[in-house]
């Protein structure tokens, strides 16, 4: 990840066994993470059961707000791709039960993996 994208907030990969040493407190004793993206200090996880979007908040990050997303839920998904002046995708995905999506802004390399990864989680199950 370039420092461009961590100060634009662009999501990039992250390594998933720190991400699961991380997260190994919440996730159930069947659960594995797929894969996983960080912007700045928040992440997105995919694991096989559910998406995690992962809010750190305040200065020191301690306090953290978690909204799990199980794969049956999620009712709609936008990807808007970059173009030649706009350097990044937008993410958009609705939840069954709430009116407004979830928005989160990918670097451009990502938008397929991202994509690929979400359709590989929906529709496996």
């Amino acid at each position: 990840m370039g420092l461009l994208d961590r100060l634009l907030g662009n999501a990039s990969k992250v390594d998933l066994s720190a991400v699961t040493e991380e997260l190994s407190p919440i996730l159930s004793e069947s659960e594995r993470v797929v894969e996983a993206y960080k912007m700045v200090r928040d992440l997105f996880v995919f694991t096989d059961k559910r998406l995690i979007f992962i809010d750190k908040q305040g200065i020191t990050g301690k306090k953290v707000d978690y909204l799990s997303v199980p794969y049956r839920a999620i009712t709609q998904v936008k990807v808007e791709t970059a173009g030649h002046f706009d350097m990044d995708c937008d993410l958009k995905i609705w939840v069954s039960g709430q009116s407004q999506p979830i928005e989160t802004k990918l670097k451009a390399g990502l938008s397929q993996d991202v994509q690929k990864t979400l359709a590989n989680m929906m529709f496996s199950a």
